[in-house]
């Protein structure tokens, strides 16, 4: 039977059935699909991340800060910061960073709630949402016990990606960080979830050449963790990620920052240029570290911005607009 919907109308119910979701509302009836139903569930298709209908997608977006209570980024975790960051900012994705060890009051059941908080937030707007288990010690059994819970909860829902393990140090991938991620991957799939799985790799997520050398071959659904700070990590690691790309893995950077690694001094903004025309040319995924006020160069805020946005550009540090004109701008 043909619609009587407005055409703008019929198209974003056209492609909210296709994806498994359904048409953002509003007061005109008339607001364009959301990033998940216009590319449903992800999936690896060689070494590029895919849509659900096997076209090349690359989203844009935020992390925001550890979700420790007292440590200032739990005041963040809202549904509003994710409207601001869907309308204003134009993001497909927000990650949501679980601190893992040094939880503060309420312990990791507090920062539990808070990234299921933002996980509904980002179900309810149709953009995609990386739960980030953000530790730098191999947690396998609380890392199991999490991801099998969040499964469980988190099954039907195409929206999520699954993040494992932030930044491993410096151990060994074939001996400790496969395995640990062939155990988490198993809970997640015995939990019903078919969804991304992109996985940690040595060195604070920049081995990624040596992962690339034994890739997980129990599961398809796997893409590895690249992070580079701009002030920091240039041209050789660019070498590394193309190596692996080279080997046929699929890279999505779950954190990239626009000044030294400590996230604090030097802002690079013609080195931060490079790596984002980078990820353009291989259309590699990524999220900016972070949607935060704290006082240091890669917080997108100044400190005492507002906790729910939007945020006035008065509000923005320099790599905030940065990373703001980065998620806005038109894809390659």
């Amino acid at each position: 039977m043909r619609s009587s919907a407005p055409p703008a109308v019929a198209l974003a119910v056209l492609l909210a059935h296709c994806a498994g979701g359904r048409p953002r509302p509003s007061a005109a009836g008339t607001a364009p699909p959301t990033p998940v139903e216009v590319h449903g569930r992800l999936a690896v298709c060689g070494s590029r991340i895919c849509d659900q209908r096997g076209r090349p997608v690359q989203l844009r977006g935020m992390s925001l800060f550890w979700s420790n209570s007292g440590w200032g980024g739990e005041r963040f975790y809202n549904a509003r910061v994710v409207d601001a960051l869907a309308d204003d900012w134009k993001a497909d994705l927000v990650r949501a960073a679980l601190g893992v060890e040094g939880g503060g009051p309420g312990g990791n059941a507090a920062g539990e709630a808070r990234a299921r908080a933002v996980v509904d937030a980002a179900v309810a707007r149709g953009l995609y949402v990386i739960v980030d288990f953000h530790t730098h010690a191999p947690l396998r059994k609380e890392a199991v016990d999490f991801f099998g819970r969040m499964a469980r909860a988190y099954r039907d829902d195409p929206n999520i990606i699954w993040e494992p393990f932030n930044e491993p140090l410096r151990v060994s991938w074939s001996d400790e960080l496969k395995p640990y991620h062939q155990a988490v991957i198993a809970a997640i799939r015995a939990a019903g979830s078919r969804n991304l799985v992109v996985v940690g790799t040595p060195t604070w997520s920049q081995d990624v050449d040596s992962a690339a050398l034994d890739p997980i071959a129990t599961d398809r659904n796997v893409a590895y963790a690249l992070h580079f700070y701009a002030g920091t990590h240039k041209q050789s690691l660019r070498d590394k990620a193309d190596f692996a790309r080279q080997r046929g893995v699929a890279l999505f950077v779950t954190e990239w920052g626009t000044c030294d690694a400590s996230g604090d001094r030097n802002f690079d903004p013609a080195e931060s240029r490079l790596w984002t025309e980078w990820m353009d040319a291989h259309g590699i995924s990524s999220a900016n570290w972070s949607l935060n006020d704290k006082a240091e160069t890669a917080s997108a805020l100044v400190p005492g911005a507002r906790t729910s946005g939007p945020w006035p550009d008065q509000e923005l540090t320099e790599s905030g607009r940065f990373a703001k004109a980065y998620l806005g701008a038109a894809r390659p």
